[in-house]
């Protein structure tokens, strides 16, 4: 792998730390994502993937051990947290905690206006990152925020996030609560400006079909560590460590592996549909 782009090295934090609820969330993490990549990090819950990702734009500094986004040390008392969250944006399971504005335009806009940007600047970034989420800027610039359905406010959280240009962007649970067809086109739009817009792209996901389709590499969590990375097909392949840390599957994947136990010659690291489709294919050929 080339210089990181983002590079943990054995990061460690302590909620509550001295009290006797003290909580040992991240132990000796260590990871790196290379610029352009599609990096999933997966786990059972409180496994400390949301306590990782919030270390990337400072919103945790280290406590001890270093993360390094793009040069800067987010441990350093001199970074400027401003600048290092224009280079991460993050985007939240619940899209609620990031609208601030009335209206949908002016949310959208929040980000570039307290970056000092000229009225025109802002004016062009607001309406690029609409339209790379799938908002008409037109029919959606005067929408009040309150009145958007879930997926909405997820679209203009991403947008508001989007309109600072980032470098890195990071994502907790991106389709939560989404209806299947608002889930797919959110999953295009990711899968677009990782490999268009040559965008940097970081998801925390319990969705493995989500997994799947979108990464291109992915780390597991158990227990505040990372115990493992691989690409997906490694990850999906390996029943033992699928069952050793209670991580689901997609669901071509579950079909090959009952496939399998039940003696039939089948590639369980088939995991893409169309993949799993032709196993199936010369199984019934045969």
């Amino acid at each position: 792998m080339m210089q990181p782009i983002v590079n943990v090295e054995n990061l460690s934090h302590i909620y509550m730390q001295g009290t006797p609820l003290e909580h040992r969330a991240l132990d000796q993490v260590s990871i790196q994502v290379a610029e352009g990549e599609c990096l999933a990090i997966i786990g059972h819950t409180g496994s400390g993937k949301s306590t990782l990702i919030q270390h990337f734009n400072g919103l945790i500094r280290p406590q001890s051990g270093t993360v390094i986004i793009n040069g800067m040390d987010v441990s350093s008392p001199k970074i400027d947290i401003r600048t290092l969250r224009r280079q991460v944006g993050l985007v939240f399971q619940n899209p609620e905690d990031q609208l601030f504005e009335k209206l949908v335009g002016d949310d959208v806009a929040y980000g570039p206006f307290r970056m000092g940007l000229p009225l025109e600047e802002v004016r062009r970034r607001v309406q690029w990152a609409m339209d790379l989420v799938g908002l008409s800027f037109q029919e959606m610039k005067d929408r009040p925020t309150f009145a958007l359905s879930g997926g909405q406010k997820r679209k203009v959280a991403l947008a508001g996030v989007l309109s600072l240009q980032p470098k890195v962007l990071v994502l907790d649970e991106p389709t939560a609560g989404l209806d299947p067809r608002s889930r797919l086109e959110l999953l295009d739009r990711i899968r677009r400006l990782n490999r268009e817009e040559k965008l940097t792209v970081i998801f925390v996901s319990h969705n493995m079909e989500e997994v799947a389709k979108l990464a291109d590499r992915v780390y597991v969590m158990a227990n505040g560590q990372s115990v493992c990375e691989g690409t997906p097909r490694q990850i999906f392949g390996n029943q033992e460590l699928l069952r050793q840390h209670h991580i689901g599957t997609p669901e071509s994947v579950d079909i090959l592996y009952r496939l399998h136990e039940q003696g039939y010659s089948i590639d369980p690291s088939a995991f893409l549909p169309e993949e799993t489709a032709m196993e199936i294919l010369k199984l019934l050929n045969r």
